[in-house]
């Protein structure tokens, strides 16, 4: 993305400044509004492009409130602000799923009005004109960023969604599946970077399918690619529409639809020394990197920390020993809530970060649940990591809010 620095108008800057507290009290509310109101004129977006749980549970309202309240505040307290570092992570995420520029003027159409429902008189016109302004800069940076995306990624119209063929399955924990799969169409394979995620759309009724994204568990470097799906099924949520179908339904030779690979959150190409800490499925980018690493017989200080339930909730356990005992400079720390039938060396948490000796210069790569990177990224930096040098990966609507 070319660096930018969008500016508010003055007139849109002072309304957005005026407004930014009382928008910020009622924003989810509003978000809340503009999706009911969405899903009314369009119920096709909830069952083939939107995430119904996160619907459901509100965190999909939640995310895209934090993200406009968040940038608004942004482009008025920092309007030297970089769009790229911040709309990035989502500009990926679009492209995997297939927003078009079109679906843009549809939300921003929603949206206004909800401001309008939600505030009343409050929802003066200086005050609509401005916080469309603030939508308008993040629509256009994300429009522009996504076009370029789809151009370096070679999609064609009616190229998006591609189909794929299971070939193997392998269970790899408790409640956790790894799908192999190699293309069912006479497209060659699409390149992938280490650290890549791909999106799968999945029938899950007579009227709709659902997405969701998985990382590439694999190393780049063949004709396949591999998923590793954790079935969701907590008692606080509505059970995991796509990860239900992919452990349940999609046996040998069921066909998917896969996006070209898309994500930010890739394996640096230099020489610093590595971390990679993960929790529980979130191993699965780490696959692929340290796996990569593996394969290139990179001489690089490579160390990963994975953390869990237990040894049998950890998933590529035996895989990422053999890659790590591959590696020159590799070594691995798992740290266990449960250490019965744990291998040697497995601690409890926390993560003594200070105690690894991690040489200077070393770049950081975190994925699992949010709260989890919340306090490992803290933990790092107190271990004396400068904050540029940790990167993470995030899914959910958590991303609205989670620069890499």
């Amino acid at each position: 993305m070319t660096p930018e620095a969008p500016v508010l108008s003055a007139a849109a800057r002072d309304a957005v400044a005026e407004s930014l507290h009382m928008v910020g009290q009622a924003i989810r509310q509003i978000a809340a509004e503009s999706y009911a109101s969405l899903f009314r004129e369009r119920p096709d977006l909830l069952h083939r492009l939107f995430n119904r749980g996160n619907q459901a549970t509100g965190e999909q309202q939640a995310a895209l409130a934090n993200g406009l309240a968040g940038f608004a505040a942004l482009l008025v307290h920092r309007p030297y602000i970089e769009v790229r570092t911040v709309l990035e992570r989502i500009a990926h995420k679009h492209v995997s799923v297939g927003v078009t520029p079109e679906q843009y003027e549809l939300i921003h159409r929603h949206l206004m009005a909800a401001f309008r429902t939600v505030l009343g008189g409050e929802a003066t016109e200086r005050l609509i004109a401005g916080w469309s302004e603030v939508y308008w800069i993040m629509a256009g940076a994300l429009v522009r960023r996504e076009t370029e995306l789809g151009a370096q990624l070679g999609i064609e119209a009616g190229r998006h969604w591609r189909s794929w063929r299971v070939v193997q399955r392998t269970t790899e924990a408790h409640g956790i599946v790894s799908l192999l799969l190699e293309p069912a169409d006479e497209w060659p394979p699409d390149d992938f970077l280490p650290g890549q995620y791909v999106s799968v759309a999945v029938p899950v009724d007579d009227d709709s399918f659902q997405i969701r994204q998985y990382s590439v568990s694999c190393a780049p470097g063949t004709k396949r690619l591999r998923i590793t799906v954790e079935l969701l099924d907590r008692p606080d949520r509505p059970a995991g529409e796509v990860s239900a179908y992919l452990h349940h339904t999609a046996g040998l030779g069921t066909r998917l639809l896969l996006s070209p690979p898309c994500g930010e959150v890739t394996l640096d190409e230099g020489d610093s020394p590595l971390l990679f800490v993960s929790y529980g499925v979130g191993i699965t980018p780490f696959v692929s990197m340290i796996g990569h690493l593996a394969r290139e017989n990179s001489g690089r200080s490579v160390t990963h920390v994975h953390v869990d339930r237990g040894a049998l909730h950890h998933p590529h356990r035996f895989e990422m020993e053999d890659v790590l005992e591959r590696l020159p400079a590799g070594r691995g720390l798992l740290v266990y809530d449960d250490l019965e039938c744990a291998p040697t060396g497995a601690r409890r948490p926390p993560v003594d970060f200070s105690g690894l000796s991690l040489l200077p210069g070393t770049l950081a790569y975190l994925c699992g649940p949010t709260s989890f990177l919340v306090r490992t990224r803290a933990a790092l930096v107190q271990a004396g990591l400068a904050p540029a040098a940790i990167r993470y990966e995030v899914f959910g609507p958590e991303l609205w809010s989670a620069p890499s």
